[in-house]
This record gives structure tokens, sequence and C-alpha cells, in this order.
């Protein structure tokens, strides 16, 4: 089984092209769902004694843990040390129930894959990039996002360039659906002829 790490900036079309891998019917690990999974789970305790104020209604509410750590490296890394390891419980879990179906390939699309510093289980990267412009004007699209948040996001975000010289493939979200749901397919391909070899 071939396990392809799936990453790329903010606002780069990861999802989007998660999306596609699922379409064409590879399982595909959201490292950011799981986060919300913990947010609204077992996480909740132990975030609430680390940043007070933070949870509601049995839940962490995101904007607030949000405005503690965001712009606070030593906040950003205590709460990184709490939510990393069960991250990657859940997602090793998923790799071995995969492994024993008998997938093929799986995708792991971790946002912050060269950022974190750890070492994931996997074969090879694929790396979602578009112009900084079309980057900016998605980003600044989002509910609850400015100048200031995206400012702060990027800064601790590898630069584009630097992903796509590190990844095994790249895929430019820039144009329309087909050019990047044909882009994914390659992608595909080229990972089941790996298997075959």
């Amino acid at each position: 089984m071939i396990v392809l790490g799936l990453t790329g900036s903010i606002a780069t079309g990861k999802s989007t092209v998660a999306g596609m891998f699922a379409e064409a019917g590879i399982p595909v690990y959201d490292a950011d769902k799981a986060v919300h999974e913990l947010y609204a789970g077992e996480a909740v305790d132990a975030v609430e004694a680390a940043f007070p104020g933070t949870t509601r209604d049995g839940q962490v509410d995101r904007t607030a843990l949000s405005q503690q750590v965001l712009g606070d490296p030593e906040a950003l890394k205590r709460l990184e040390a709490l939510i990393h390891p069960l991250v990657r419980e859940k997602m090793l879990g998923f790799i071995e129930t995969r492994r024993t179906a008998g997938a093929g390939l799986v995708i792991l699309e971790i946002p912050l894959l060269f950022e974190t510093g750890q070492a994931y289980p996997v074969d090879a990267i694929a790396v979602t990039w578009c112009e900084p412009a079309i980057q900016r004007e998605r980003a600044l699209a989002r509910d609850g996002m400015s100048e200031d948040k995206l400012a702060a996001i990027l800064a601790r975000q590898m630069p584009q360039d630097e992903k796509r010289d590190r990844a095994d493939f790249e895929i430019d979200t820039s144009g329309d659906f087909a050019s990047v749901r044909n882009q994914v397919a390659k992608v595909i391909e080229a990972c089941r002829d790996g298997l075959k070899r």
C-alpha cells in the first residue's frame, strides 16, 4: 500500500483536491477533520485546562482558542503538544484499517505536513499550489478572515515554492476543475505504477 501525503498552504485547494481523490475511490484521512472531532470530544478537557475560557457547551470554541494562540509561538507549541499525538493516533488507526482492508493507495491530508517538523509515515508527498494572487483572493473571501489573520497564518506556513521543491507531485489549482482533476488522475496513475514495480 502506498501512503501519499497531501499538503499545501492556506487557500490552495487541498480540500477540493482531497475530494477528487475520494471521488476516485481513494480513502482520504483529513487531519483537520480529526482535530474538529477531538475539539468536540476527547481533547476538550485538556484544552480547557491549558487555555482557560476556550470551551463552551462541551466543545472547544475555535475562535476563542485562535485568539489565545495566534501570534503567540509558545502558546501554539503547547497546543500542538496536546493535539498532535491524538491526531497521529487517529491517523495510524486509519492507515492500519485501510491496509487490512486491502487498499492500494491512501491519502493523508495534512495541512502543516512540512511545518510541524514531525516525521509522517508517507511514501510520497503531493502539494497543492496556486498563483499567490489567487491564493490571497480565496483566503480573504473566507468567513472571519482578515488581512492580519491571513498574514499571521502565512507567517507560520512554509512558502509555496519551498513546499513545491520538497514534494514528489505538484497539483496546480490555479485553473479550472477539469485541469485539477486531470492532475489528480495522473498522480493516482503514478502511484499505482509504483505499486506494480
